[in-house]
């Protein structure tokens, strides 16, 4: 555990959510173990309890919390629960591809309940938190490459990911007076349970690969590394921007 320099985050309380597994597994530990209290939030109590357990085997601090994240008047609840918030990382999303003309309006309305009405109403709730503390904080949310480009099968995801862009830079000017720093971490394609059923398609790993000009998939650790960053006193005066590690996709 790292507990000196500018990406100290000792003495900080953390949370991140959709935590149980893949990137938020990944950016919980990461946050730990640069000293933050970190408060994990997913729907499966199992995922969590076992990465508490990694976490305080590494010498760091979890603390479960079992929410639907779609549920705001839950996580109010799991937030009024907490002593304090410094830090909201905003990780958990989904995507369903398909092509444009075929998207159901009951695919339509889970991504846009769980990628955008959720992550708004978890900042929303996140924000006042870190206000009441009047010591400022730092609040990342998790976008996507596709935030900024568009992509076949993907209108929908696409969309929900351009939102949270557009709402993060909104944020971040008017959370700016309280010296609370908006941003998101915007990777291109990492495999994680989420997009590993994806990559078994051939053809899909070969369109990837063919648009990846570093050519290789992003690993979950540097997407939390990514995040730690954001969240530590070395971004001071990064807000309202998107850290883009997208091994140059959307440089084309």
């Amino acid at each position: 555990m790292i507990t000196a320099g500018p990406f100290n985050l000792h003495g900080l309380a953390a949370l991140v959510t959709g935590a149980g597994r893949g990137l938020g597994a990944a950016i919980a530990a990461e946050l730990a173990a640069a000293g933050a209290k970190t408060f994990i939030l997913s729907r499966n109590q199992a995922e969590l309890d076992d990465l508490a357990q990694r976490i305080a085997a590494d010498g760091g601090q979890a603390q479960a919390i079992v929410c639907d994240i779609t549920d705001a008047g839950a996580v109010q609840s799991a937030l009024d629960g907490i002593p304090r918030l410094d830090i909201l990382v905003n990780n958990a999303g989904g995507n369903i591809p398909a092509d444009f003309i075929d998207v159901t309006p009951e695919q339509l309305d889970s991504l846009l309940l769980l990628n955008v009405r959720s992550v708004f109403l978890t900042a929303q709730a996140g924000a006042r938190k870190i206000m009441a503390s009047g010591k400022g904080g730092s609040i990342v949310n998790i976008s996507s490459q596709m935030g900024h480009v568009g992509a076949a099968r993907r209108s929908v995801y696409c969309m929900t990911k351009h939102a949270v862009e557009g709402l993060t830079k909104a944020m971040a000017l008017e959370l700016a007076a309280h010296n609370i720093r908006v941003n998101t971490v915007a990777p291109t394609f990492v495999l994680t349970p989420m997009t590993e059923a994806f990559f078994k398609e051939e053809s899909f790993r070969d369109w990837v690969m063919q648009r990846l000009p570093m050519g290789r998939l992003l690993p979950a650790q540097e997407v939390a590394q990514a995040v730690r960053y954001l969240a530590s006193p070395a971004a001071s005066m990064v807000t309202g921007t998107s850290l883009k590690l997208d091994g140059g996709w959307t440089a084309q």
